[in-house]
C-alpha cells in the first residue's frame, strides 16, 4: 500500500492477500452491496473506512483530509482513537489519495476547506470508533464466554476485570469482522469525562519529518525518468495563443520538447532551470482579448458607480430607506478592497505520468476527487484508472481548492501522451500574475443613528465578482445574490431594526476564488469599521456600544467580556497607542480581537493582538491556538501590504518584493484564548483572519479620527 494514496480497489485487494482484518467504516447509503462483497472477499467490514486492525495487531488510521498546516493528521486520529480506545502513539497514520468512499459529509465530495475537517468529521469519526469498539467487545465476549457488560477497553485491549484476562485488538480482528453490523442505537459514544485525547494538547504527528526534511510535498516528487515543465501562459486573462516559435528554446541544453497546450505553451526539459530558460527563449504572439485594457483605477471608478445604483436584494428587515430619510446627518462609509493572491509558500505543482491506459498524479490538493476526475477527463481515462497521491500541501488558503482544478489540469495537458512522468511547476510569478484571486470588493454603507445613539437604519451595497458562477457550485448564486459575497453582512448580528443589504455581482473576467475566510475577509471590515464609526459619532465606547447591540446574544457577549479583560480594554496605554476591537462569527466560531496600534509615518504599527475564540469543543487546543494566530498573521499581511492591481491588462505584482508577507520585525505579540465549551466544534483555520483588519482600522480611527476607506494601509 502506498503511504501517500490508496484506492478502495487496491486496498481491498491487498487486504484479501494479508488475511483477516477489521475495517471500520461510517455508513454511506448506496454502498451496501460493495460492503457485502468486501466482507465476503476478505472479512473486511464496510467501505469508507477510517481505521484498520490487522491480525498482527497493527492499527492504521486513514486521514482523508489534506494536510496543509492545519493539523488534520493529528486532530482527526485523536477523535477516532478516543472512541476506539487506542494508544495513539502506537497507531500508524496514513494519508489517502482520491476515493469517493472518503467523501466529506458537508460537500458530497473529497474536499478540505471551509474549516470543516473537524467540524464535519467529528461525529462520523466518533461513531466509527465507537462502532469498532462495540464489535471488538462483542468478539471478546464470545471468545472469553462472558457478558459484554463485564468487559471494558483500554489502549488497544479488551479487558475482563474480574479475571484479569486481556485480549489485544489484533487477536480479535478476524472475529470482529465476521460479526453483523450493530444497530445504531446499540453503539454508545463516550462521555466527555472519558476522553483521553480530545481537548488535550498534542504535538503534530508530521512535525518530525518536516523538521528533518523527509516530509514529501508535491514539489519534492522525484521519479525515474522524471522531466520538468513550465508553461508560458497568457500575459492577460482571456488572451489566446496565435502562434509561437520554439527554435531558440529547443537549442538550449536540457530542453526536450515544446508543445502547445490549452493554457499556453509548455517547455519540457530535464530539470526546472532548463525548462524556465527555454520558456524565456520562446517567441509567442498572443491575441490579448477583451481585458487588454483592464486598469485598476478605471475598474475602481466603475465599481463605485455601480455601488450608487440599486442591487439585488440580499437581506431586508424593516424599512431602511424610510429610516434613512433625506440623507441628512447620515453616517457614510465607502470601502475599496483589492484583489488578493493566496501566496502559498510552496509554488503550485503537479506531476502526471500518463501510461496509455492508466495514469498517476502526485500533487498537493484540497480537492482530491474533483482533481482526479479532471485529470481523468483530460487524459481520456475512466477515473478508476487514475491514481491520485495527495502529498503534504505547502499552504492552501483556498488556492488548492479550485473547482476547475487548474494546476492539475495544466499538468495533465502537459503530460498527456508523453509516456514519462512530468512535473509541471508554476513559478511564484506564474501564480501571482496568472492565478486566481480573492475578488475585489467595494462596499457602500449608509447608517442613521437613533436618539439613543444606536443604528436605526443600515443600508449596505456590495459590489464583488462571483466566485461560484461558472463552477459546479453555481447554484449558490440565486436572484443575483451569492451567499459568499454577502456573508457577515446579510446576516448582520447586531440589533438594527431597519436593514437592507444589496449585492452587485461585478463583471467577470479576472479569475476569482475563495481566499481564507471567503466573503468575511471584506464584509468584516465593512461591518466592524462601520460599528466603530457609529460608536464614535454617538460618543460611546466601542466595546459598550457592541454590548448594547448584542443584548440578546450571550455567546458574543461572553467573547467580548473575555477579550476586554484579557486585553486590558480601557486601561492606559503608552502615549501614541490605541486599541481597536472587532468581533466576527465565521465557519461556526466567534472570534474577537483587540489590536494595540501606533502610527509610524502615517501607517499602522501593530504591537499586540489579543484574540478570544469560541469554537465549541476543541479537539486539540494547541492546534486551535496556532490556527487563530496564523489567521491573524495572514490577514495582517494583507491589511498592511498586499494588493493585486492591473494596468494595460497585466498584473503589476510578481513576487514577495512587491507582494510582501509580514516581516519578522512587524510581527506583533499575539495572545490567543479559547472559550471552554461543550458545543459542537467550530472551525479554526479561517475564523482568525476576518477580525484583524477591522481591529487595526478601528485602532487607527481612535488615533487619527479618520476612517479607513481602502486597503492595504500602505496604499491608503
Amino acid at each position: 500500500m502506498s503511504t501517500y494514496g490508496i484506492s478502495r480497489r487496491r486496498f481491498l485487494g491487498s487486504a484479501v492477500l494479508s488475511g483477516a482484518g477489521l475495517w471500520v467504516a461510517v455508513y454511506v447509503p448506496g454502498l451496501a452491496p460493495l460492503a457485502a462483497a468486501a466482507e465476503a472477499a476478505g472479512g473486511l467490514f464496510r467501505p469508507n473506512a477510517f481505521v484498520q486492525v490487522d491480525g498482527e495487531g497493527l492499527v492504521t488510521i486513514f486521514v482523508s483530509q489534506a494536510e496543509m498546516g492545519q493539523g488534520v493528521l493529528t486532530s482527526l486520529p485523536m477523535i477516532l482513537a478516543d472512541e476506539m480506545d487506542l494508544d495513539l502513539d502506537r497507531v500508524r497514520i496514513e494519508k489517502v489519495g482520491a476515493d469517493a468512499a472518503f467523501n466529506h459529509p458537508y460537500f458530497g465530495s473529497q474536499v478540505t476547506g471551509g474549516s470543516t475537517s473537524v467540524r464535519g468529521l467529528f461525529e462520523p469519526l466518533r461513531r466509527a470508533g465507537a462502532e469498532a469498539r462495540h464489535l471488538l467487545i462483542e468478539a471478546a465476549a464470545q471468545r472469553l464466554e462472558v457478558p459484554r457488560e463485564a468487559l471494558r477497553t483500554e489502549a488497544g485491549f479488551v479487558i475482563h476485570e474480574a479475571s484479569g484476562r486481556r485480549v489485544a485488538y489484533g487477536e480479535l480482528a478476524g472475529a470482529a469482522a465476521a460479526l453483523p453490523r450493530p444497530e445504531a442505537s446499540a453503539v454508545v459514544l463516550k462521555t466527555p469525562d472519558q476522553f483521553r485525547y480530545i481537548g488535550r494538547e498534542r504535538r503534530r504527528s508530521e512535525a518530525p519529518e518536516k523538521v528533518d526534511g523527509s516530509a514529501r510535498f508535491g514539489i519534492d516528487v522525484q521519479l525515474p525518468g522524471l522531466l520538468t515543465a513550465v508553461v508560458a501562459r497568457p500575459p492577460v486573462f482571456g488572451a489566446t495563443l496565435k502562434s509561437f516559435d520554439a527554435e531558440a528554446a529547443l537549442k538550449l541544453p536540457g530542453v526536450r520538447k515544446v508543445k502547445a497546450v490549452p493554457e499556453g505553451v509548455a517547455v519540457i526539459a530535464e530539470h526546472f532551470w532548463a525548462a524556465r530558460q527555454g520558456r524565456e527563449a520562446l517567441k509567442i504572439d498572443w491575441d490579448l482579448g477583451p481585458l487588454a485594457a483592464l486598469d485598476s483605477a478605471v475598474q475602481g471608478r466603475e465599481y463605485a458607480a455601480l455601488a450608487e445604483t440599486p442591487g439585488a436584494l440580499a437581506a431586508e428587515r424593516g424599512d431602511a430607506a424610510a429610516a434613512l430619510g433625506d440623507g441628512a446627518d447620515v453616517l457614510a462609509l465607502d470601502l475599496d478592497l483589492p484583489y488578493l493572491a493566496h501566496a502559498t509558500m510552496e509554488p503550485l505543482n503537479a506531476t502526471v505520468h500518463h501510461r496509455g491506459e492508466e495514469a498517476e498524479v502526485w500533487t498537493g490538493t484540497q480537492m482530491q476527487g474533483a482533481d482526479r476526475a479532471r485529470a481523468a477527463a483530460i487524459l481520456g481515462l475512466p477515473e478508476d484508472r487514475v491514481a491520485l497521491h495527495n502529498l503534504l500541501l505547502g499552504g492552501g488558503f483556498g488556492r488548492r481548492a479550485n473547482p476547475v482544478g487548474d494546476f492539475v489540469a495544466l499538468a495533465a495537458n502537459v503530460a498527456k501522451d508523453e509516456g514519462v512522468p512530468i512535473k509541471t511547476v508554476w513559478t511564484r510569478e506564474d501564480d501571482t500574475r496568472g492565478g486566481w484571486y480573492r475578488p475585489r470588493a467595494v462596499h457602500r454603507l449608509r447608517l442613521r443613528l437613533g436618539e439613543d445613539g444606536l443604528p436605526q437604519a443600515w443600508h449596505q451595497r456590495i459590489v464583488v465578482q462571483s466566485i461560484m458562477a461558472g463552477t459546479p457550485f453555481a447554484g449558490a448564486v440565486k436572484d443575483g445574490v451569492e451567499g459568499a459575497a454577502v456573508e457577515g453582512a446579510a446576516d448582520l448580528p447586531y440589533a438594527v431594526p431597519n436593514l437592507r443589504v444589496e449585492c452587485h455581482l461585478a463583471p467577470p473576467g479576472v479569475p476569482v476564488l475563495w481566499w481564507r475566510s471567503v466573503g468575511h475577509t471584506h464584509t468584516a471590515l465593512a461591518v466592524e469599521h462601520a460599528i466603530d464609526l457609529a460608536a464614535r459619532k454617538a460618543g460611546r465606547d466601542p466595546l459598550d456600544y457592541r454590548r448594547a447591540l448584542l443584548r440578546e446574544n450571550a455567546k458574543w457577549l461572553q467573547v467580548l467580556d473575555i477579550v476586554a479583560a484579557r486585553s486590558g480594554w480601557g486601561e492606559a496605554l503608552p502615549e501614541g497607542r490605541a486599541r481597536g476591537l472587532a468581533i466576527v462569527e465565521s465557519f461556526g466560531s466567534v472570534v474577537a480581537q483587540v489590536a494595540e496600534v501606533s502610527l509610524e509615518n502615517g501607517r499602522p504599527r501593530v504591537h499586540r493582538v489579543v484574540a478570544v475564540a469560541d469554537m465549541g469543543r476543541v479537539v486539540n487546543p494547541r492546534h486551535a491556538k496556532v490556527q487563530i494566530e496564523s489567521g491573524i498573521v495572514f490577514g495582517l499581511a494583507a491589511a498592511l501590504h498586499q494588493q493585486i492591481t492591473f494596468k494595460d491588462g497585466r498584473v503589476q505584482q510578481g513576487n514577495f518584493h512587491d507582494y510582501p508577507l509580514l516581516r519578522q520585525s512587524e510581527m506583533p505579540k499575539v495572545e490567543v484564548h479559547l472559550v471552554v465549551s461543550e458545543a459542537d466544534p467550530g472551525g479554526a483555520g479561517e475564523p482568525g483572519t476576518p477580525p484583524i483588519a477591522p481591529a487595526v482600522a478601528n485602532a487607527v480611527l481612535a488615533l487619527s479620527g479618520r476612517p479607513t476607506t481602502r486597503l492595504p494601509f500602505a496604499a491608503a
